[in-house]
């Protein structure tokens, strides 16, 4: 009799590809950041931290070392309540990935219009970085944007909310038969999460969090947060990383063009 296969062996083998996309998503996003600091504070921390290097390799770990362990579990749970699903490209799947992206990066592309004509310091940060071409940026929202975050925000607490709220209300029904509801109201708290999971960035690059721009990082993250978590229910997670990673690219490339 032929042994079953291992139930952790896909899960592993899924966690530790995300590793040399987290490293490069990780470093890119230190050096991001440090760049987007206020002069005062990136001083400040390039002296507490002994100079870039440490920042730098701080930022890799970090990375690594939470893409994997998200990765590894959230591949458990997104299999448990039927997330998981095959991760080779479906053609039927990418045109509606693409116009959702398309729509994501466009309107986020608006920022720059809108909050960053209405508040100075959101205005200043898209002067100071966003438009000057640096290739650490565009790294960054690939790999730690489109691949770390989703694997964090998407593929384990969404799919940890969903298996949670599984079982405190409707664990007498098998995996199939989930309530709808069940996901949507999973999308809604990750996409809250994820938005208030840039509060700290926030407060670092614009100084303080007054109401304006809270309002803005919610609105912008959390809007485009259930346009992610939204792909990764009806598609896969693969799908809701190249809409969360190409939504930063087309933005870009609109501020590039027409700034």
């Amino acid at each position: 009799m032929s042994k079953s296969p291992r139930p952790w062996m896909g899960p592993l083998l899924f966690a530790l590809s995300l590793l040399p996309f987290a490293a490069v998503g990780g470093w890119c996003t230190g050096s991001y950041s440090l760049a987007s600091f206020p002069e005062e504070l990136r001083q400040s921390a390039l002296a507490q931290a002994g100079g870039a290097m440490p920042l730098y390799f701080a930022a890799v770990v970090q990375s690594v070392l939470l893409a994997f362990a998200c990765g590894l579990v959230g591949c458990v749970l997104a299999r448990a309540v039927g997330l998981m699903g095959p991760l080779r490209p479906e053609k039927a799947k990418l045109l509606p990935t693409l116009g959702i992206t398309l729509a994501c990066g466009a309107a986020f592309s608006l920022d720059y219009w809108t909050f960053g004509q209405w508040l100075p310091q959101v205005g200043a940060s898209y002067e100071s970085v966003l438009l000057t071409r640096r290739p650490d940026s565009w790294l960054s929202a690939v790999f730690y944007g489109g691949v770390v975050e989703e694997v964090l925000l998407r593929l384990f607490c969404m799919s940890l909310a969903v298996f949670l709220l599984w079982k405190l209300f409707f664990r007498g029904r098998d995996r199939g038969e989930i309530p709808q509801g069940v996901f949507i109201a999973a999308n809604i708290l990750c996409a809250l999460l994820f938005a208030a999971g840039h509060l700290p960035a926030t407060a670092s690059m614009y100084g303080s969090l007054t109401p304006p721009v809270v309002a803005r990082c919610f609105l912008l993250n959390g809007g485009l947060g259930l346009a992610f978590g939204r792909l990764y229910r009806k598609y896969g997670i693969q799908y809701a990383m190249v809409g969360h990673a190409g939504t930063h690219i087309l933005a870009k490339l609109i501020w590039l063009a027409l700034v």
